[in-house]
């Protein structure tokens, strides 16, 4: 679980810039105290009282300078020109010394963030995207850097100056009586210790109110995704209590639990503040009534004093604020703490990427694999696939076709066995530039909202609109591209939905073809196609065939006829071997899928 140094170490690169910055903003705090200071000493000039002695040597110093005798005159006039060069002197330095820094580590920490991030997301194993939609990710995301940009500057631009003025307050009354100064400290540390005991307990509540908010933000990110299947089922009402019950859930939390919780953590920190501001007024007036303090130094201690008590709303404010941010931050940097991928993947075209070029020879050498260590969804996998030839994997839903491919693009490793290309076991490649000699067309296309030809120039950017054209003269985009109103320049929209489902598997089919892969995989790229979409993409992939290794997975048989080999899964085994003729003739598994389907009894 992360901690608070996790929050801390955000800003780990800025650390010498915020210390400045930091410093110089306490140090204007510090500054201001001159003011009220110099005002009780005007005070004491005025009623014929002595100045402090260490202020009566720096005027007369400046007064030799001048060559100027020690007159009320000029006390004044020193008194007047100090509190001037704090006040108007000071006031367009500090914004650039101060608010600058503070704000330019707060972006530049966002920025460096915002990429760590990124990073983080496309090294995150694929198991990582099956237990946690992306609404629940995203939303983590956004907020956790949204809190730590907007916290840095409240907590180094006001919080901690805001703590050095009060030390700094404390040091001033200390001069001028101890016993003020004890009482003074004392309860500025009571005050805070109630503070924080009492915030440790809030963020543990603001813990749960931050997985409560994030229930339901995600399940909004799922009805958004999934809305003509809620439509089509009816379910509108359904879905709406089922939120009113999370949002119900999420205002009882937080207005009775933490609001009020809150508002009695202020209702005592006022009360103790206003009783140690009348308790340092009667204690300062009875040394000034002794005679033990001047009337300069009881207007100067009253004044400090009642900045520094002030500050206690400011600063319980600011600590409750970061309270109500901390769950989210910290919810960010266990989202960084999650175990990346086992294999390094190299996000960048450099040289580093390392190139192959494969003959498409692969063996599945004894592959055994389970989701689940006790549970196994291959068993014992040994499939020989030659250079350009064409295999169809085929069987009960279940069987471990997918698995299968999943472990050829590498998104796991075998328990057991392992697989080679050309002789070479996969995990000893680069992974980034094995994984760029394969494609696959998946049975639901992913398609960005972008143009046309951004999607399919998605996999190899450096191609030319020849080769486009090639391409989707292959897949048969071309058949429907001469209809869009801008051609290969027309926005697809979010996830493809101006095109069919037909066009965008043919989209698909294109794009996998321009990464000119060594071995290409179709994913049931046409089980949920209707039989004419279905046959314009068998004849696509009839033009494919032969010219590189091919791997069909398919549950319509019509697909397959046409492979060199038909290997039928069952329970994560292969149970038969041959083309489609040959099984056929077996009366085996395929036999009697083949002739349900053919009957119009199953359609699997």
């Amino acid at each position: 679980m992360a901690q608070f140094r996790d929050v801390v170490y955000y800003y780990q690169k800025y650390w010498a810039i915020a210390l400045f910055s930091i410093t110089a903003t306490g140090i204007f705090e510090l500054i201001d105290l001159v003011v009220p200071y110099a005002i009780g000493q005007l005070l004491n000039v005025l009623s014929g009282q002595t100045l402090d002695a260490p202020l009566q040597r720096f005027i007369a110093w400046l007064g030799s300078l001048a060559q100027q005798p020690a007159s009320q005159f000029l006390n004044l006039v020193i008194l007047l020109g100090i509190i001037f060069a704090v006040t108007v002197v000071r006031a367009p330095i500090q914004p650039w010394i101060g608010n600058w820094f503070h704000w330019d580590i707060a972006f530049r920490t966002r920025r460096d963030h915002q990429h760590k991030t990124l990073t983080k997301i496309l090294t995150l194993p694929i198991e990582f995207y099956d237990e946690n939609n992306a609404g629940r990710i995203s939303g983590r995301v956004a907020k956790g850097l949204s809190n730590h940009t907007w916290t840095y500057p409240e907590i180094a631009g006001q919080l901690i100056p805001k703590v050095i003025r009060v030390a700094g307050i404390f040091v001033m009354i200390s001069f001028v009586d101890w016993r003020i100064a004890l009482l003074f400290i004392v309860s500025f540390v009571v005050i805070l210790t109630f503070i924080v005991q009492e915030l440790k307990r809030l963020i543990q509540k603001e813990v749960v109110l931050d997985r409560y908010i994030e229930d339901t933000e995600s399940r909004t990110s799922e009805i958004i995704s999934n809305i003509k299947t809620v439509k089509a089922f009816a379910t509108e009402a359904s879905e709406l209590k089922r939120q009113q019950q999370r949002l119900s859930r999420e205002f009882k939390f937080v207005n009775y639990v933490i609001h009020k919780r809150y508002t009695w953590l202020f209702s005592w920190q006022k009360l103790m503040i206003e009783g140690s501001v009348f308790a340092v007024l009667a204690l300062t007036l009875w040394a000034t009534v002794q005679g033990q303090i001047t009337l300069g130094h009881f207007i100067t201690i009253l004044t400090i004093s009642s900045m520094a008590y002030s500050e206690l709303d400011p600063i319980g404010e600011l600590a409750s604020v970061f309270a109500r941010r901390f769950a989210s931050m910290q919810s960010l940097h266990e989202f960084f703490q999650q175990p990346s991928g086992k294999d390094t993947v190299v996000l960048d075209y450099s040289e580093a990427v390392q190139t192959y070029q494969f003959t498409g020879k692969v063996h599945f050498n004894q592959v055994s694999f389970g989701y689940d260590r006790t549970r196994p969804v291959l068993q014992n996998i040994n499939l020989l696939i030659e250079p350009y030839q064409t295999i169809a994997l085929v069987g009960r839903s279940g069987s471990g076709k997918s698995t299968l491919v999943k472990l050829l693009f590498r998104y796991f490793e075998p328990h057991q066995g392992q697989i080679l290309i050309d002789g070479q076991p996969i995990n000893t490649l680069d992974v980034t530039g094995y994984r760029r000699r394969l494609a696959i067309v998946h049975q639901e296309v992913d398609v960005f909202n972008g143009t046309l030809l951004d999607n399919l120039r998605y996999g190899n950017p450096t191609v030319t609109l020849t080769e486009v054209q090639e391409a989707c003269h292959i897949a048969r985009v071309d058949e429907f591209v001469r209809h869009l109103p801008k051609g290969y320049q027309t926005v697809v929209g979010e996830r493809g939905v101006r095109l069919s489902g037909g066009q965008r598997q043919r989209l698909g089919i294109a794009r996998a073809l321009l990464m000119n892969p060594d071995v290409l995989v179709f994913d049931e790229a046409t089980s949920s196609l209707d039989y004419e979409s279905e046959r314009s993409i068998q004849l696509a992939m009839r033009s494919i065939l032969g010219t590189r290794t091919t791997l069909i997975i398919a549950h319509r048989l019509s697909t397959v006829r046409e492979a060199d080999q038909i290997v039928v899964l069952d329970q994560g085994q292969i149970v038969e071997i041959g083309n489609h003729e040959e099984l056929l003739t077996q009366g085996g598994i395929y036999h009697r899928l083949h002739t349900l389907q053919e009957t119009g009894e199953l359609v699997a």
